[in-house]
């Protein structure tokens, strides 16, 4: 029997952001075309058109890079978050990083603590 094959889970997870993120840079990338061509056809000037197009296609460009860096770090999280956890000495899972307290530094030149100035 053939028919459509189930995704597995992993693109089911990673697909709906990456089609949603394209569908919305598809649709900005039309209304670049489409609200110039509304001016010139209600009687707006070639130029008044042709400055909205840039404006437009400048606003889709860095939209559509913020999309692209929020999806590598939506992917990056889930890369995290499915990655074994090492369990340190104690008992509890290890994240990678050391926790100091607040203002705890270790070596380096310190500018001396919480003297007033004046």
């Amino acid at each position: 029997m053939s028919g459509p094959r189930p995704r597995s889970e992993a693109s089911r997870a990673t697909s709906p952001g990456q089609d949603s993120a394209t569908d919305v840079v598809r649709w900005a990338a039309f209304s670049c075309v489409l609200v110039p061509v509304v001016l010139l056809w209600y009687g707006s000037s070639l130029a008044g058109a042709a400055g909205t197009a840039l404006g437009l296609a400048a606003v889709t460009a860095v939209c559509r890079i913020l999309l692209r860096q929020s999806e590598r770090g939506a992917a990056r999280l889930r890369a995290e978050e499915r990655a074994p956890r090492r369990v340190t000495h104690h008992g509890r899972p290890h994240s990678g990083q050391h926790r100091a307290g607040a203002g705890a530094r270790r070596g380096g030149r310190h500018s001396g603590g919480n003297t007033p100035v004046g």
